[in-house]
């Protein structure tokens, strides 16, 4: 008997429908028409031991117990599922061959192997269990992967990785939980200080952001603008670029901070002859943008209907499990199989006949395209997130499903346009021994931004190769070559300020915590991170998010994300070293090179546990009296909404 081992239900039933028939729905179970059985997890089914179950006396919260190191771990079955545990127990002992069925990604093959090893597989059946590597819940789609079985020890480094995770966040989140709860009540905090590798530099991130707001001094700088004029009475205008001997009177972002400074190269450059010192055109095409990796999806729809991570995974889950419409939504690659490219017109020729507000763009599709997205090395265990061959015509979708939906839609079709085309104009201008620089672009095909247009009912087919409409917005800049000469009719002093950094939104927090880097300070982590790595998983990112909300350390202020009290408080009394992105970003690369086997369990636990041990031993040394007179409850906010009104004038990053 083969027995199939689903990550849960819903997987389970999608797998048996592309099994023999008939079919008989037992407890747990289904038995199909060849005697082999499909049966599931329900999500996880086993979970780390309390503290209490390696030593009666970690039960009561005491400073001298840490840190807790469990030296042989223990898991213990999910009260809530254990009645399936026990299903499984049976099965497994019944069954000849095993196919592992987790989703395809670390968590989901820890989830499977964890019980597999709960209920002591024999070695022998360990080394005969396949891998079932599923992305799409479509019968025709599982039937493939049915096809295409693997070993499933070829995927042990993607365990051993989301092994090292959970416990990396036990260790993490108990110990320092404990540690500083205790510390807190020394000074009256009332609550619990939850406390975790990845949940507390992500309130740091936050924390400073409102820090940096609260501080921020606004300053004006200044600007200079040349209008010129050609020979043949067309106008355009060039800014001035400073020169080094301008150093002293400029910021670090090479804004110039006086006045006057400015106001003479205005007095200098008006009514005086330019010559123009070089002028170059460029032919530049961009690629449209790969499919979404769930974090992409999530920002994109924050951005554009204002839909928190959490809600985003959710309604994710609803179009792959429940309707069958896209493929495996916590997915952290943006790239698809080239196997998957032969599926493309049938894709395409669905939504091309359905009713989807994009339906028109699918006909226009240009098939042949194989844009970037098509790259066998950049896929790992998942793919992106796309549409399925199924039609939602017949289903009844709420309007989070259908935005999300048309979200995927519109990034996949996008595959097969043409690159957007146009002209790169720069000319730079010399007048009264200074330098003046102006460049546009000029559009010649729209190629994939047709596609991204605010209303398709307004776009005609023939504007899909339209030439020459600037829609950037830009300036027409004469053609013009060196030497030429020009006529600067006036200066223009343009006054700015600085302005403030933007508070945190859903979309801007998930943006940092997938490009951590730009957070990191040690220039030497910077090197090691990847474009890739961030703080959590897709899985857990928006998980982590909205459990910062649940705890009242962070709150809302219209879209705004802000640290309260308490999160301020906590951020405060920690170590820079837990608060920062620094340390957890490397352990995240760490365990992304155990997937990829380049690194080891033991390479990422024992630093982890040399710093826990650190970490305790420095804060009894200091109690954290910023938590004095705090608890969790009081939802006190730190800012209020006066602080963080946005000027409207320019924006500087």
């Amino acid at each position: 008997m083969k027995l199939y081992i689903a990550e849960k239900p819903s997987l389970g039933r999608a797998i048996a429908a592309a099994l023999p028939r008939p079919h008989k729905n037992q407890q747990g179970y289904i038995e199909l028409g060849n005697g082999d059985v499909v049966s599931w997890c329900i999500g996880h089914i086993l979970e780390q031991a309390e503290p209490e179950a390696y030593d009666a006396e970690y039960k009561k919260w005491r400073y001298e117990h840490l840190p807790i190191l469990p030296d042989q771990w223990q898991l213990k079955p999910k009260t809530q599922t254990r009645s399936q545990l026990t299903v499984l127990r049976k099965l497994v002992k019944q069954a000849d061959e095993l196919i592992h069925a987790g989703d395809p990604d670390r968590e989901g093959q820890l989830l499977i192997d964890e019980v597999i090893d709960y209920l002591k597989v024999s070695k022998r059946k360990k080394m005969l269990t396949k891998r079932l590597l599923i992305s799409d819940l479509n019968v025709a789609a599982v039937k493939r992967s049915l096809n295409s079985l693997k070993q499933n020890q070829e995927y042990t480094s993607l365990s051993v990785s989301a092994l090292a995770r959970s416990r990396a966040d036990w260790l993490y989140g108990i110990n320092l939980t404990r540690a500083y709860t205790l510390l807190g009540s020394k000074v009256g905090f009332q609550g619990v200080l939850s406390v975790g590798r990845v949940q507390t530099p992500l309130l740091g991130l936050v924390v400073r952001r409102d820090q940096e707001i609260e501080q921020f001094q606004s300053k004006p700088f200044y600007e200079v603008l040349a209008h010129l004029l050609t020979k043949d009475g067309m106008k355009f205008k060039a800014k001035w670029q400073p020169s080094e001997q301008c150093q002293p009177y400029m910021d670090e972002e090479r804004r110039v901070l006086v006045k006057k400074l400015a106001g003479n190269v205005v007095d200098r450059i008006t009514n005086q002859p330019a010559i123009v010192n070089s002028c170059s055109q460029e032919q530049k095409q961009q690629f449209s943008p790969l499919p979404y990796s769930l974090s992409s999806l999530q920002i994109d729809a924050a951005k554009q209907f204002s839909m928190n991570a959490k809600l985003v995974l959710d309604v994710c889950q609803s179009l792959y499990e429940k309707h069958k419409l896209i493929t495996y939504p916590r997915s952290d690659c943006r790239y698809l199989p080239m196997e998957h490219f032969n599926q493309a017109p049938q894709i395409i020729n669905m939504l091309a006949n359905s009713s989807s507000r994009f339906a028109s763009a699918a006909k226009n599709a240009d098939q042949s395209i194989k844009s970037k997205a098509w790259n066998d090395k950049k896929i790992t265990a998942h793919h992106a997130i796309i549409p399925t061959e199924k039609c939602a015509d017949n289903i009844t979708l709420n309007s989070f499903e259908k935005n999300v939906y048309q979200l995927i839609i519109r990034q996949y079709l996008a595959q097969f346009y043409p690159a957007y085309r146009y002209h790169q104009t720069t000319i730079k201008v010399s007048i009264a021994g200074g330098i003046f620089k102006t460049s546009a672009k000029n559009p010649t095909d729209i190629g994939w931004k047709i596609l991204f247009q605010k209303s398709e009912s307004s776009i005609k087919s023939s504007d899909i190769n339209s030439k020459g409409t600037n829609n950037e917005s830009e300036q027409q800049l004469p053609n013009l070559k060196k030497g030429d000469n020009l006529h600067c009719t006036q200066g223009e002093l343009v006054t700015k300020e600085t302005q403030a950094p933007q508070a945190f939104t859903d979309a801007t927090l998930l943006g940092a915590m997938t490009g951590i880097s730009r957070f990191v300070q040690d220039v030497e982590i910077k090197k090691i991170l990847k474009d890739t790595d961030g703080l959590g998983t897709e899985a857990t990112r928006a998980g982590i998010i909205d459990l910062l909300f649940k705890r009242e350390f962070l709150h809302r202020i219209g879209k705004l994300i802000h640290a309260t009290d308490v999160g301020k408080a906590l951020i405060s009394s920690l170590p820079e070293i837990a608060t920062k992105p620094d340390m957890t970003a490397q352990w995240e690369a760490t365990l992304n090179a155990i997937c990829d086997k380049k690194a080891s369990y033991q390479s990422f636990m024992q630093p982890l546990t040399h710093t826990l041990k650190n970490i305790i031993t420095d804060a009894s040394e200091q109690l954290p009296t910023q938590l004095k007179g705090l608890s969790v409850g009081s939802k006190a906010k730190s800012f209020k909404k006066k602080k963080f009104r946005q000027k409207k004038k320019v924006t500087v990053s």
